[in-house]
């Protein structure tokens, strides 16, 4: 059985599936590992911030880069360049003893993960035919199971180099995925949509005039900092409230295990709902109910505020999947990728930062954090309701003369 466009459908799935499963791994190891980390190289929590806010930085970088990148090579081959810059730095970064050289790999796996987080919608539009609404819940389903796994390899190993040993880990999988792409690239060859390649040389009207485009992004960016703050600091919320390190590890791991079931769910409801503003909003407040849970029990019920997070995470598949559904042809959906990942990722950055300049590793005090974060998951909750309008950006873009 083929798709549309000559792939056999089981290649397609097993790529999507091999994509999704290093979208996170390679981000969510690190996190249940940072103490470790920084007790290694003797840095500060400042370093800390850098690191946990290093997706965001890269993810906005990259992904404004992506489908410039993709119209001169193709989706599937620059989807294969940045699994390469991954497996390149998963592979070299837990060897290194210079702080400063592991957040140059760290960068380089970010940044191949990037052009995924980007790309791989568009790919799936493009080349998933009538799959294309289950790709995309395979999609967020196995970039749960990469989220949830991701922080289990520090439960595996222990002992004062574990740390190295349990992002070493990873290696395999990224090679796996590797493996699976050479394939995919060398079958597709150039797969840039032509119509994309015609609207990036015309310079159509920006997407900025597309309010559900700006809404969108912005939703975006405040789950994303949110999923983000929690891979990078909620072991250490655990940790500094009492909790042992794997106890750490087990929240952010239920964090990530729920969001394999909100990818399951989120892209049919968002397919089918007229309308999503309650759902956005409960998961609002499912964001906020965790948030006050680790302010005040973060480790005599840190599994149960990992399940809540975990819960209001869905915002993240939610996002992913109003991407496809809210635009109407391949190209648009390339197009918008490229907007509302990478701005909305400057978004998610400044949460780690800023957290990484007011922590402070020997006299901790996360209330004020905390607070902060209640205050925008709220805003997010606002924010999400007008993104999920039902409504296509393809007819906002027309009406600007697109």
């Amino acid at each position: 059985m083929r798709a549309a466009r000559g792939l056999p459908v089981a290649l397609i799935f097993l790529a999507v599936a091999a994509a999704a499963l290093n979208l996170r791994a390679g981000i969510a190891s690190v996190g249940s590992v940072l103490d470790d980390v920084l007790t290694s190289f003797g840095v500060s929590g400042s370093y800390a911030g850098m690191v946990t806010a290093l997706p965001g930085v890269c993810f906005a970088i990259m992904g404004l880069a992506a489908v410039p990148i993709a119209r001169r090579l193709g989706l599937a081959r620059t989807l294969l360049s940045g699994m390469l810059l991954t497996l390149v730095g998963v592979a070299i970064r837990p060897w290194v003893n210079d702080a400063w050289v592991f957040l140059g790999l760290s960068a380089l796996v970010v940044a191949g993960i990037a052009l995924a987080n980007v790309l791989l919608p568009a790919w799936i539009k493009l080349h998933g035919g009538r799959h294309i609404v289950t790709l995309m819940t395979l999609n967020t389903a196995f970039l749960g199971v990469s989220s949830a796994i991701g922080p289990l390899s520090a439960v595996l190993y222990e002992g004062p180099d574990g740390w190295r040993r349990a992002l070493f880990f990873w290696a395999s999988i990224a090679v796996a995925q590797v493996v699976v792409w050479v394939i995919v690239a060398l079958r597709t060859g150039y797969d840039f949509p032509a119509s994309q390649r015609a609207a990036g040389e015309s310079r159509g009207p920006s997407l900025l005039k597309a309010p559900t485009a700006i809404f969108l992004m912005l939703f975006f960016g405040m789950q994303s900092m949110n999923a983000y703050v929690q891979m990078g600091y909620l072991p250490q919320i655990v940790v500094d409230g009492g909790g042992s390190a794997n106890l750490g590890s087990l929240a952010i791991a239920m964090v990530g295990a729920l969001n394999i079931l909100g990818g399951i769910v989120m892209p049919k409801l968002v397919d089918k709902l007229q309308t999503l503003t309650p759902t956005v909003i409960i998961l609002s407040a499912f964001a906020v109910a965790g948030y006050l849970g680790l302010m005040f029990a973060p480790a005599s019920l840190a599994l149960l505020w990992g399940v809540v997070l975990g819960l209001g995470g869905w915002a993240f598949p939610t996002a992913l999947a109003l991407i496809v559904a809210r635009s109407r042809a391949p190209e648009v959906t390339a197009r918008l990728s490229g907007f509302v990942q990478p701005v909305g990722y400057v978004l998610a950055a400044a949460g780690p930062m800023i957290i990484g300049l007011v922590y402070t590793p020997d006299s901790p005090n996360w209330t004020p954090i905390l607070i902060g974060l209640i205050a925008a998951s709220a805003l997010q909750g606002i924010i999400g309701a007008r993104a999920s309008r039902r409504g296509f950006i393809d007819d906002e873009l027309a009406a600007h003369g697109a």
